[in-house]
């Protein structure tokens, strides 16, 4: 399982660096399993929205999960709306998504997949700030959940449900227990349900 966490200017931290935590435990235990950064479009520095600079060595490529952060989506020219307006994110998005991609998105970054129409008529929910700006797109806005799943097309709420986001993707993508031992692990009490366990 490879996962790519899309980062690019002005993306907000938690939306990033907390589900490639969750991820990157869930690799030590679980053969094949991937997390990784990634650039937009080309490598090189990207600066996040609480001025943490890092550099991406590895552009968006094909992985079986893609998850886009949030961040800065009411800012003009900044952040997440930015990425969106320049389109190329939300078209590699369709490409991923017509070939079997798992899209997940934590916070704002629902509103880039919004500009990529794939939230229109599905279920999905975003930060509370952008909730009626989604409900406009087309999505099918759950105001009152942390992570909405449907199949191909997993979001969270706003910044620390990115964690659950993951926690949730690894209960359902490779086993409950795996997701639980990280959440112990990371000393965080899940905010969803990561299922039963898995029969002995």
């Amino acid at each position: 399982m490879r996962i790519e966490i899309v980062v690019f200017d002005g993306f907000d931290d938690l939306d990033a660096f907390g589900p490639h935590e969750v991820f990157s435990h869930a690799s030590k235990r679980l053969d094949g399993w991937t997390s990784t950064l990634v650039g937009v479009d080309a490598p090189g520095t990207v600066t996040s929205a609480h001025c943490v600079v890092m550099t991406v060595s590895e552009v968006l490529g094909e992985p079986d999960v893609v998850v886009v952060p949030g961040g800065g989506w009411f800012v003009e020219g900044a952040g997440a709306r930015a990425v969106a307006d320049h389109g190329v994110l939300p078209r590699r998005l369709v490409e991923l998504a017509d070939r079997g991609t798992i899209v997940a998105s934590v916070c704002t970054g629902a509103m880039i997949l919004a500009a990529a129409g794939l939230t229109a008529g599905r279920p999905a929910v975003t930060h509370p700030s952008a909730m009626d700006a989604l409900e406009e797109s087309g999505a099918l806005v759950r105001r009152q959940d942390r992570v909405v799943d449907d199949g191909d097309l997993v979001t969270g709420g706003g910044v620390t449900s990115g964690i659950d986001l993951a926690l949730h993707l690894v209960a359902r993508e490779a086993d409950p227990g795996t997701a639980r031992g990280v959440a112990a692990h990371m000393v965080y009490p899940p905010q969803v349900d990561l299922g039963a366990p898995t029969p002995a």
